[in-house]
């Protein structure tokens, strides 16, 4: 998970300038408010402890899926996804996570560039996560920087999750990173989303998302998230 040096006194100044005049919803370019968004929620262990992990709902045909940092999906524990988590509470219900998908680069080597893991949950009372509170598109091979993208995400910290809105830069070809205050540590997993309202990037990547508040990275989505999208989307 995203790993944040010196963190709680950072933390506390950034959010606390930052949330003054708003609660929710994104901000101008590169200031991080408090956010409402169904679609987003915590990762938390089966076993108990507080959330460690972002994930976010994305489309697909079986309206079970769900896109995260890959690191978060480790481990032989069971995960649970709360979406639109807030003050403790589970305002969509806590979905249990079935089933985890990892990229080869991931699985076999912990590459930096193959940080992004999905996961299908489970139904609750007959209905499908994504009919609850609805998805947005995946979409790979999209240009950094193309457009602004809104990043938001649950710091360990908080029990509210931070939103922030800015244009991403290239670390590379293959990462992307963006300057956003107040990602600490619980923000890996977080979605990048575009005005479309298509996820094209995934907090994580480099230095497994970062490691100070202000600066998060993502893996550049290209083939082989494409391919593994499919593999999710697909599933028995």
């Amino acid at each position: 998970m995203k790993r944040v040096l010196s963190v709680a006194v950072i933390l506390v100044a950034l959010i606390t300038a930052s949330t003054a005049t708003a609660d929710d919803g994104a901000g101008p370019f590169g200031v991080t408010v408090t956010a409402r968004d169904a679609r987003v929620g915590v990762l938390l262990r089966a076993a108990g402890g507080g959330h460690f992990c972002t994930a976010s709902v994305v489309d697909a045909p079986r309206r079970d899926l769900i896109v995260t940092a890959a690191h978060c999906l480790g481990g032989d524990g069971g995960l649970v996804f709360v979406p639109g988590y807030r003050d403790g509470r589970a305002p969509y219900g806590e979905w249990r996570v079935r089933r985890r998908f990892l990229p080869r680069g991931w699985t076999e080597g912990q590459d930096e560039d193959s940080d992004v893991g999905f996961a299908a949950v489970a139904p609750r009372g007959g209905e499908e996560l994504q009919d609850v509170v609805g998805g947005n598109r995946f979409v790979t091979g999209t240009a950094t920087g193309a457009t602004g993208v809104t990043v938001t995400g649950y710091p360990n910290a908080r029990e509210k999750p931070v939103s922030c809105t800015d244009k991403p830069t290239a670390l590379g070809r293959t990462q992307q990173r963006i300057a956003c205050p107040g990602f600490s540590g619980g923000t890996s997993g977080s979605p990048w989303v575009n005005g479309d309202g298509q996820v094209v990037g995934v907090l994580g990547g480099h230095d497994r998302g970062g490691t100070t508040p202000g600066v998060s990275y993502s893996v550049v989505l290209g083939a082989e998230a494409r391919r593994l999208y499919r593999q999710a989307a697909g599933h028995p």
